[in-house]
């Protein structure tokens, strides 16, 4: 439990809460004071989470604009207000070749467009009229990746849409800083969650020793990323704002 605790009386939604990432940083914010609101698909392992830490679930599919708006609307209604909220919720390809660009499937682009792009925009414009309306100088985190930096010859529609994710979040820290909303990026690098092994069936400790600079700290973990999403919605990032953080252990600029 921790001592000195950073989100006291914060409320704070996380989609895709329900494992991996948005489940260590639901762990953490509930630690750190907060009263977590986890929003996912996964209606069994969320309400597990979620009664685990003694906070609520709501199930929520963040392509689907109507749900995140009811999302946002009922936490406020539950808890009268909303500070934090982690746009998390996220997949990889949906088809099944590697979505190389001369085999490109435009179908499955739509498919991940609507959830890593419109789903993060949904949350971003709900969170942000909930903040404004109720005169809460709020913080609003996404999640990017590191592809984003490095680029990958495969699965292009998760490339194109986590550089949609950062464009969201520069836009919007410039249209909200005057309201005192802060927008910012979690960027992870290679790490062990149930999504990346299904979806690209690698073991990440061998990806993470191949490309890390940080080989001796051991692979990298979702609670490294959590800790990097506490730190953004918290008051030591207090003048951070647009900013996309880099949490990958140095992973080297190459193409999977």
């Amino acid at each position: 439990m921790a001592t000195n605790k950073k989100l006291e009386g914060k409320i704070a939604i996380i989609t895709g809460g329900a494992s991996g990432i948005g489940e260590e940083t639901a762990r953490l914010f509930a630690q750190h004071g907060a009263k977590v609101v986890i929003a996912d698909i996964q209606e069994e392992k969320g309400r597990l989470v979620a009664d685990s830490i003694s906070c609520n679930f709501i199930k929520c599919d963040v392509a689907d604009e109507r749900q995140v708006e009811s999302l946002v609307k009922t936490t406020v209604e539950m808890h009268g207000q909303l500070d934090i909220m982690f746009s998390n919720a996220g997949i990889f390809s949906t088809d099944e070749s590697e979505q190389v660009i001369i085999d490109f499937n435009l179908d499955s682009l739509d498919k991940v467009m609507s959830i890593n792009v419109r789903g993060s925009a949904a949350c971003v414009k709900y969170a942000a009229e909930a903040m404004v309306e109720g005169g809460v100088k709020g913080n609003i985190i996404c999640t990017g990746s590191s592809v984003t930096s490095t680029g990958s010859s495969t699965h292009i529609d998760y490339t194109m849409s986590k550089h949609a994710v950062l464009g969201l979040v520069n836009s919007a820290s410039l249209g909200l800083g005057k309201y005192g909303i802060r927008v910012n990026s979690v960027t992870p690098g290679v790490v062990a969650t149930p999504l990346f092994e299904k979806s690209f069936k690698l073991d990440p400790e061998i990806v993470f020793q191949n490309f890390s600079c940080l080989k001796s700290y051991g692979p990298l973990k979702s609670s490294h990323i959590a800790d990097a999403v506490l730190f953004l919605a918290s008051d030591d990032s207090q003048f951070v704002t647009g900013h996309n953080l880099i949490v990958d252990g140095g992973f080297c600029p190459r193409t999977f």
